[in-house]
Parts: C-alpha cells; structure tokens; sequence
C-alpha cells in the first residue's frame, strides 16, 4: 500500500502492524536511517543474530528461507533486505505468502516509479510502500528541530535557518552533523548561531552551499577551492546535484515574483527560509546574472549530471568539477 508522505512518520512508529516496508527514493540516508528503526522496533536490535537477519544483494536467494525461519530465542525476527531491485520480487512474494509474522524490511534506492517490485507491493494491503526523498526548507527545519527537541537541545531561530540553509540533501550527512551538535552542546544545552557554524562550518556540507553559491554567481576561485575542500571531506556528487537545484529553485522562485510586479526587495522578503545574510551579496550576484531560460537550462543540466553520477562507473568527480565550471561560465553556457 502507497504510503502519503503525510502519515509515513505515523507508518514507521506502527509498523509492527505490517508484513513488510519497502523504503524507496532518492535520500539513500533517510533509508537507511528509517530501516534501522523499523529493525529495531520489531526486533529489539540491529544485530541480534537471532531476531535480525541482514541480507545484502548477493544474499537476495536467501529472502524466502530467512522469512520463514523461528526465533530460537522467541519474540518477531525482522529481515532487512539491502540494495533491492526487481530480481527480488519471486523471492519477496514468496516471503510474504508463508504464515509467519517476520517483518520483511526492503530498501530500495533509486527504484524506478514503474518498476514491477514498487507496482506490485503499492497493491499489498499488508506491505507500507514509503517513499523517502531529501527534505528542503521548512520540511528540513522542521526535521532538525524535531531531531534537537528529542535530545533535549533547543536552538536558536536564525541559527536553524543556517543550518537548514547549508544542509545538505543526504539524512545521513545531515543526522551526522545533528549528533556533532548534540553532544557540543549536552542534554539541556542551547545552540546558537556561532556555536552551529563553529561547529560545521568547515564541514562537506557547508562547502557544497559555499561552491554552489559561487558558482552561480560567477566566482570561479571561490567556487572551484569550496568544491575541492568538499570532495576532500568525501563529498556525495549527489548531494552537489541536490544543493545546485535547490539554489536554482529559490532564484527562480524570487524570479517568478519579479516578474509577476513585486520588486527585487520585496521578493526576497517572501521567499523561505529567506536568503541567509553571509549568502546575500552572492545570490543578488545569480538574480543579476540569470535569466528564467538559462536558469531552466542550467537546472536541465543539473538534472543530467545527477543521472550520469547514477551510472556503474561513472567518473563522478570529474563530472561534479565540470558542472561548477559551467555554472561558472553563466548563463552563455546554457543559451541554444
């Protein structure tokens, strides 16, 4: 059954009333994050040998066997299945037709929207299909507050604004950098705006927002040192698809309102999260360089690099370097 984005938290926290969860979508660190949990409540734990099962992609043959096995300890075994594709649908129908309570836990990034596995179980009424896709603005800020409230850490307004404003797009990286927050400031501490940028300012993240920033606005230097203190950090070229479009979507968005008849000032004023102040002199330098036809083109461009980094064996690295010199270039690079 096809889960609403709206009610997957509600989902996960009841899903021991399930068969089975298949994860899918883009954010491979919500996935893996929301399948962990799902474990953990049905099983106890993540690697009790007993009630938990682990089976990578060359594993998948062992669906039906592992689905069907008791617990020599008692209690619900949970399988969690990694990497699944449509060759894994046999062996999950199968699982799903023995008279056991096992959770079947699927992760599937980057499975397509028509693919036979995600169609099939969208009509199981006994299996949660939850899509997870990176969060953006007041869905990201949201999260982040949520994530600081649950380990009794409050923080201040304009610092979640940086915050969710040089995020990147992966939940790991952002679940990485959350828990660097947690224990800085303690159980009942209190983050503010130079605590969090001294914290993750010379982060992988942070530098994404800092090379995508510069490169749209013409900043070659800045831009290319950004993205190489990036990559050093281990950079997902993913991630620096994800920023990129981001940005591109807030520049059109504030495009869009000038058009419409509202002044530059005025536009800025509306969009959210609003434009963070270190940020403003070079996104007013993107608004004076693009128009709406490049910036389109540009985010065409972005959405083909994100495909080819997708691909076995793609020289990814060198694709991410070439992306920010074409942003660099402007809009001239982009024109038919």
């Amino acid at each position: 059954m096809k889960i609403d984005s709206r009610a997957a938290s509600r989902t996960l926290a009841e899903i021991g009333n399930w068969r089975a969860v298949l994860l899918h979508g883009d954010d491979a660190g919500l996935i893996r994050e929301r399948a962990r949990a799902c474990v953990r409540l049905v099983g106890g734990s993540t690697d009790d040998p007993f009630r938990v099962a682990i089976l990578d992609a060359d594993q998948h043959a062992r669906i039906e066997e592992e689905a069907g096995a008791l617990s020599l300890i008692g209690g619900r075994r949970a399988v969690w299945v990694r990497e699944v594709q449509d060759s894994a649908l046999a062996g999950v129908m199968a699982a799903l037709s023995l008279d056991t309570d096992t959770l079947l836990v699927l992760e599937a990034p980057g499975l397509a929207a028509r693919a036979k596995l995600r169609t099939t179980l969208e009509g199981h009424r006994s299996v949660a299909v939850i899509g997870c896709y990176p969060e953006e603005g007041r869905a990201l800020a949201g999260s982040l507050s949520g994530l600081f409230r649950d380990a009794s850490v409050s923080i201040d307004r304009d610092a979640l604004t940086w915050l969710s404003s040089v995020l990147g797009a992966d939940r790991g990286a952002v679940r990485q950098e959350v828990e660097k927050l947690i224990l800085y400031a303690g159980e009942g501490g209190r983050l503010g705006l130079d605590d969090v940028q001294d914290c993750i300012g010379d982060s992988a993240t942070a530098t994404l927002d800092d090379a995508t920033s510069a490169a749209m606005a013409g900043d070659r230097v800045s831009a290319d040192t950004a993205l190489e203190r990036a990559l050093a950090e281990g950079l997902s070229p993913i991630a620096l698809a994800r920023a990129c479009l981001s940005l591109m979507t807030r520049l059109g968005k504030v495009m869009g309102w000038m058009d419409e008849g509202k002044s530059r000032q005025e536009a800025l004023k509306q969009l959210r999260p609003p434009v963070f102040f270190r940020k403003a002199e070079s996104f007013g330098k993107a608004l004076e360089r693009w128009d709406r036809e490049t910036l389109a083109r540009a985010c065409e461009a972005v959405q083909g690099f994100e495909r080819a980094c997708k691909q076995t064996g793609s020289p990814d690295l060198a694709l991410s370097r070439r992306l920010i010199a074409q942003l660099c270039l402007g809009p001239r690079s982009f024109r038919g």
